[in-house]
């Protein structure tokens, strides 16, 4: 037990203690903290003595300590694949508006598209008992959901549904999205489409699916067709795969692609060689990027959810975290075939 008074802990660690607050206010410490937290309970002239003192002295809360003593933490772990993706950046600041004013902190963890980061993610964070859990889609380990299953915490997959019970998720089909926009480039009079993809995680190939689903209702899939790079999504990638489509596959009359920013180097490259665009061939993007628009000729793409994904995602979240009624478990919320001269 430490037997050192308050004021020579402060003088030791140089941090000032909601009890160095309380002794400038004259109030309890009971009364700082329920000031600070912005409890209603609290006297108006107490709460701005409290206010005023942790002002001057600079106090700053320490979660943990706040955490141990409500025993309920303030911080929602987030767990994306990629920080280096607009699409994921749009998420994390859709939920970070969410939860912040509702007094919770987002957590960022990146798992690289990477079981075993994402459950080493789940080992380390999952004991500090974080109040809630958003996680990247349903792709896992076995290890990873059990141990998502077993700690009790509020959890929300987001960027696909399910339509298993009990299973809380925000998003929309992937696979039907690829479909839509492999339909899109049959009713253009496309018939030689080919699909470019990189990194190749889960949503990647279940938007290669819905291309497949497509092309086989038209009787025109052809395995051939299919271009997929390991590598990192990008502009450059994007116009290699171009090229390599091109040297090939030269009866090819339209692209898919993936993503936006490799539809996006597939149009620039297009431009460096003179391939005319729709003329000889159309090209197709994914998640309508910033930039997509500009694009010369201007891309057609896949809107995507991102933003209210975040949004709903945290908003279904919240209420689980609150004990107030859920709502459905799934919540779908669509995609937007966004047409423009590339096709």
């Amino acid at each position: 037990m430490n037997d050192q008074p308050p004021r020579e802990r402060r003088r030791a660690t140089g941090r000032v203690t909601l009890q160095d607050v309380a002794r400038a206010a004259g109030v309890s410490p009971i009364t700082v903290s329920r000031a600070l937290r912005g409890e209603r309970a609290v006297a108006p002239e107490l709460a701005e003595r409290a206010r005023a003192a942790a002002e001057q002295l600079g106090y700053v809360p320490d979660p943990a300590a706040r955490a141990l003593a409500s025993q309920r933490s303030s911080q929602v772990l987030v767990l994306v694949p990629m920080l280096s993706n607009a699409l994921f950046v749009d998420l994390l600041e859709a939920v970070h508006r969410t939860l912040f004013p509702e007094g919770f902190q987002p957590l960022i963890g990146v798992t690289h598209y990477d079981a075993a980061e994402e459950e080493l993610l789940l080992r380390t964070y999952l004991p500090h008992r974080p109040a809630g859990l958003l996680v990247t889609g349903f792709d896992r380990s076995e290890a990873a959901r059990q141990l998502i299953a077993r700690s009790g915490v509020p959890c929300v997959h987001l960027m696909e549904t399910s339509g298993e019970p009990g299973v809380a998720c925000v998003g929309f089909s992937q696979t039907d999205a690829g479909a839509a926009i492999t339909r899109h480039l049959l009713e253009r009079g496309r018939r030689r489409i080919a699909f470019c993809a990189a990194q190749l995680d889960p949503r990647t190939l279940q938007r290669a699916e819905g291309y497949r689903r497509a092309l086989r209702e038209a009787g025109l899939h052809d395995p051939a067709l299919e271009v997929l790079s390991p590598e990192s999504s990008s502009i450059a990638l994007g116009a290699r795969l171009f090229e390599d489509v091109l040297r090939r596959l030269p009866d090819v009359d339209a692209i898919f692609f993936c993503n936006d920013d490799i539809a996006q180097g597939g149009l620039l490259a297009a431009s460096r060689l003179g391939v005319a665009v729709p003329g000889r061939i159309a090209v197709a993007g994914f998640n309508d990027l910033a930039g997509s628009d500009q694009m010369v000729p201007p891309l057609t793409t896949v809107r995507t959810p991102r933003a209210e994904v975040g949004r709903e995602g945290a908003a279904m979240l919240l209420r689980r975290m609150r004990g107030e009624p859920a709502g459905p478990d799934c919540i779908e919320l669509g995609y937007e075939l966004v047409v423009r001269e590339s096709t």
